[in-house]
């Protein structure tokens, strides 16, 4: 592509981070996702310039990607980055129209990742607990990590964003930034509170070095923690769990918010827990099992 198309992606990026305040990770996959289509347009199509793209390219764009395997939500994800990156080109002129005005998408399947039982969330954290008597930080971490994960339903970057002074344990509470910069206040109970402060008592000080800041969870270097170590451990804990389906740090989040619904929590408030900004989505992030709806119905239906 021209040298123009390759400035509207960097001007994009930097509208994406400092007008839509969208996290790292949002803005890396819409990149990706531009590049890939930037590619084909000239490779495929013979597009050097963005004035230049028409509805037909955008369809055969994703058309090669669902015959060539691509999930639907991958397709229906960089369906949405072409569309915000055209609609942004026109709106700041550098493209006379929008070609992504029709572009439809699949819809995003709403099934669901495997979800632990409440069972087997329990002997999760009871087997990170048995770890953590050996007082490695290490392990004292891992506890603390995922007893917070589980028992409020924050993402994993939300958790390793967390600062020491972000986390009230006599309230029970944390103060967590979650997409588009927006700031939320979860809770937690008991054993999420003991995890922590054991952490914070016996295991953050043996790793904790003048370039540490103000970082909740460290590596043994004392680093802040990254999501790949949260998930590292979790995959291995979960391997000393009977049955258990191997879970990343999202799954822990679905099971937590499942959990929740199944004990009886109101919707709207599992979503203000998550961080959702609409209630749709956590209509298809979180389910009621099939048992709780047959139990609920003999109980209320009179022809049950």
């Amino acid at each position: 592509m021209d040298g123009q198309s390759a400035e509207a992606v960097t001007a994009y990026e930097r509208h994406l981070r400092s007008e839509r305040g969208r996290s790292e990770h949002t803005i890396r996959a819409y990149l990706g996702d531009l590049r890939h289509l930037l590619e084909f347009l000239e490779d495929d199509c013979g597009v050097t310039s963005l004035g230049e793209v028409r509805l037909a390219d955008l369809r055969s764009w994703l058309a090669r990607q669902a015959q060539s395997g691509a999930a639907r939500s991958t397709v229906a994800r960089r369906a949405a980055s072409a569309r915000g990156f055209l609609g942004w080109a026109r709106r700041t002129g550098r493209i006379p129209a929008d070609p992504s005005l029709r572009l439809a998408s699949p819809s995003r399947s709403s099934r669901l990742p495997e979800v632990l039982k409440p069972a087997q969330a329990t002997a999760l954290l009871d087997v990170a607990a048995v770890a953590s008597d050996d007082e490695d930080p290490m392990h004292l971490r891992n506890r603390a990590a995922l007893e917070l994960l589980y028992a409020s339903g924050i993402r994993v970057g939300e958790l390793t964003a967390l600062d020491v002074d972000d986390v009230d344990l006599a309230a029970g509470v944390a103060r967590v930034m979650g997409k588009g910069e927006k700031e939320r206040t979860v809770p937690f109970g008991g054993p999420a509170r003991e995890a922590v402060e054991a952490w914070l008592v016996r295991g953050r000080p043996q790793v904790a070095t003048p370039a540490s800041g103000p970082a909740l969870l460290l590596g043994r270097r004392g680093r802040r923690a990254d999501p790949r170590q949260v998930r590292g451990a979790l995959h291995e804990l979960l391997r000393h769990v009977p049955d258990a389906p191997d879970l990343g740090p999202h799954g822990l989040r679905h099971s937590a918010a499942t959990h929740l619904l199944e004990g009886g929590a109101d919707l709207r408030l599992v979503q203000e827990l998550l961080g959702h900004a609409s209630l749709a989505t956590t209509q298809i992030y979180t389910h009621v099992s099939v048992d709780r709806l047959k139990q609920s119905y003999r109980q209320a239906h009179p022809r049950a």
